[in-house]
Parts: C-alpha cells; sequence; structure tokens
C-alpha cells in the first residue's frame, strides 16, 4: 500500500487514522478540474472556508484561464470544470471561460450562490441579472448554497435579506427549466449545518428541502448536497471564539468512516488556485498545503501521469470530508 503524506514532519492524527483502518487513498484517477477563479464575493458568510468578501481582489487572469482550457482540451479524460470562488461569476473572464468549456464538450458546474444574481459586483457595480439566461444557454449545471428552507437559519449564516433573494433566484432558474423534470438543465443545492453540528442524513434533508420549497413557493431542483463545515479559516474562529474548536473536532474524529473516506473527492479531482498552483482540494488550497513532492505545482507543468501518481496530502480537517456518510463537493460519499 502507498503511503499517504502528512502535510509536516510530525505525522497526525488523520494520517494514523487512515493507516489504523488500512485504507490505500491513492488518487484513483482525474476526472474533474476544479478552479478558484476569485475570492471576490458579494457576500461573507460566516461559515466561508475560502474567507471570500466584497473586499477581497483577487482574480485569475486570462492567461491562466487559458492555461485551464488547453489543459481540459489535452486531457478528455477530465470530463468536468467545476468553476468556484468567492463568486466566480465575478471574475471578468467568467462568461468567457465557461463559453470556450462548453465549445470542448466538457460538462461545466458553477458554485452559484444565487444572490449575485441581484447584488451584482460590489467593487464595479457592474450588474448580473442576465445570469440564469446566460447559465441556460450554456448548459451550465448550477450548484447553489441555500443553508437552510426557513429565513432566520439562513439569514443567519448568509447575512440579512440573503434568504428572500435565494428564493427569487430560484424561481428565475425554475422558469427556464432548471431543475424541472425532462430538462437538462440541473439545479443542486447545497446544505451546510448552522453551527458545529454534523449534517443529517442527505436523503432525509433532500426530502424536507423539497417539500417545503415546492409546498411554501413552488420551487423544484434536482439533488440536495449535504456538506460537512470544514474547521478551517472563518468557521474556525467561530469555533475557538465560542470555545467549541476540540469538542467539534472531537465529533468529526468519533465519526470517521472508512467507507466515505475512499469515496474523498481529491482522489478524483485536482484543485486550482486564482493565481494557477495546483493542490489536492479546495479545502488544502486555502491552507496552503501544496502538493505532494515531485507532483507539477501549478497549472502551467500539468501533468496528468504525474498527478495521478502522486501521494495525497492529509492533514486533521480531513476529518470533517470522512465523517459520518461523508462531505465533498457532491455531498455525500457512501
Amino acid at each position: 500500500m502507498k503511503k499517504v503524506q502528512s502535510s509536516n514532519s510530525n505525522e497526525n492524527s488523520f494520517i494514523r487514522k487512515i493507516e489504523e483502518s488500512h485504507l490505500n487513498l491513492s488518487p484513483a484517477g482525474l476526472d474533474t478540474l476544479q478552479v478558484n477563479i476569485t475570492k471576490l464575493c458579494n457576500q461573507a458568510c460566516h461559515h466561508c472556508h475560502v474567507d471570500s468578501s466584497p473586499k477581497r481582489t483577487e482574480q485569475m487572469s486570462k492567461l491562466t484561464v487559458d492555461q485551464c482550457l488547453k489543459v481540459l482540451a489535452q486531457n478528455p479524460s477530465i470530463k468536468n470544470l467545476d468553476i468556484t470562488g468567492g463568486a466566480p461569476e465575478l471574475n471578468p473572464h467568467f462568461d468567457y471561460m465557461v463559453e470556450q468549456a462548453r465549445s470542448l464538450n466538457k460538462n461545466v458546474m458553477v458554485r452559484h450562490n444565487l444572490t449575485v444574481t441581484f447584488d451584482g459586483n460590489p467593487q464595479t457595480k457592474e450588474k448580473k441579472d442576465y445570469l440564469p439566461d446566460f447559465f441556460a444557454k450554456n448548459k451550465v449545471e448550477v450548484i447553489s448554497s441555500l443553508p437552510y428552507y426557513q429565513e432566520f437559519f439562513t439569514d443567519k449564516q448568509r447575512g440579512r435579506g440573503v434568504f428572500d433573494k435565494s428564493i427569487e433566484s430560484l424561481k428565475r432558474l425554475n422558469s427556464l427549466g432548471y431543475g424541472q423534470e425532462g430538462t437538462e438543465r440541473v439545479l443542486n443545492l447545497v446544505y451546510n449545518p448552522v453551527g458545529p453540528f454534523l449534517p443529517a442524513s442527505q436523503a432525509s434533508l433532500e426530502a424536507d428541502y423539497r417539500k417545503e420549497l415546492w409546498t411554501k413557493f413552488n420551487i423544484s431542483f434536482n439533488h440536495l448536497f449535504a456538506i460537512t463545515n470544514m474547521p478551517i479559516h472563518r468557521f474556525k474562529a467561530d469555533l475557538q471564539k465560542a470555545g467549541t474548536l476540540e469538542e467539534y473536532m472531537t465529533k468529526l474524529i468519533n465519526a470517521f468512516n472508512p467507507t466515505a473516506a475512499q469515496g474523498i473527492m481529491c482522489r478524483n479531482m485536482i484543485s486550482v488556485s486564482y493565481d494557477g498552483r495546483l493542490f489536492d482540494c479546495d479545502f488544502n488550497q486555502m491552507l496552503d498545503l501544496k502538493l505532494s513532492e515531485g507532483a507539477p505545482q501549478t497549472i502551467f507543468d500539468f501533468d496528468l501521469d504525474r498527478l495521478t501518481k502522486r501521494s495525497i496530502i492529509f492533514k486533521e480537517h480531513c476529518f470533517g470530508c470522512t465523517a459520518g456518510s461523508g462531505s465533498s463537493c457532491g455531498g455525500n460519499t457512501t
């Protein structure tokens, strides 16, 4: 079994747990390129592991965007382009990237926060009300966070007025065929717990969301992804302030699931930062945990063979992806 690597010379508790469970968590392939193209966002959510906000200025350049597109064109096995941020739509090259990736026949997923359609760019004041039509025209798979189907809990996590804007945005997407049976326009929602808790059953949450959103707002969607809040950056700071970080980490560790661990997203994807650096996942990117020695470090020296042979870098926050039913950008891993 290939030995997994810690982020430093001292073996951490996640590494020990993997070895005790006799797991091989080497890369299983590479079918998704996840690209964080900006840290600018029209929101500043309490749980945001990217620390995005209206004040951030980091943006992926067109040169780096073009290199990502070149990698997609040269590697047919990479079927998916997963564009995230911040609010990815606030990168000036976002539309271009989507259109070019679709011309390559790639499945394009966008992590869309719903409210950017109404708020636009907080720095340039550029409007973004065309986005629903743009998504529909380009057959973009829309993945949108909605912390809860009630206003109080959503606004508590994401800011006052976010719930109402989110509902209106979902209605606009529905009107264009998103989330509707028999169409190719996919609308998936994302649930994050409000506070230091593990998500409930994804299947039961999806059923509750489906019932409540349809009954109260006539809103439909395809699937719900339940994602565990990661104990890094803004969410970690909140836990430390409340004195609950140790308790939360214990909860994650005690809920370690070997089956969920085998499905973690870093085994099938590579994360690209706004400046073109490569990471095992979006969380490692935000912690600046570089790829293992010998692996290409930027999108400009991308090498599929070397990436699939790399050792994935793990640290204690990885317990967030392996607790309970598991957590990934696509929801549960079991």
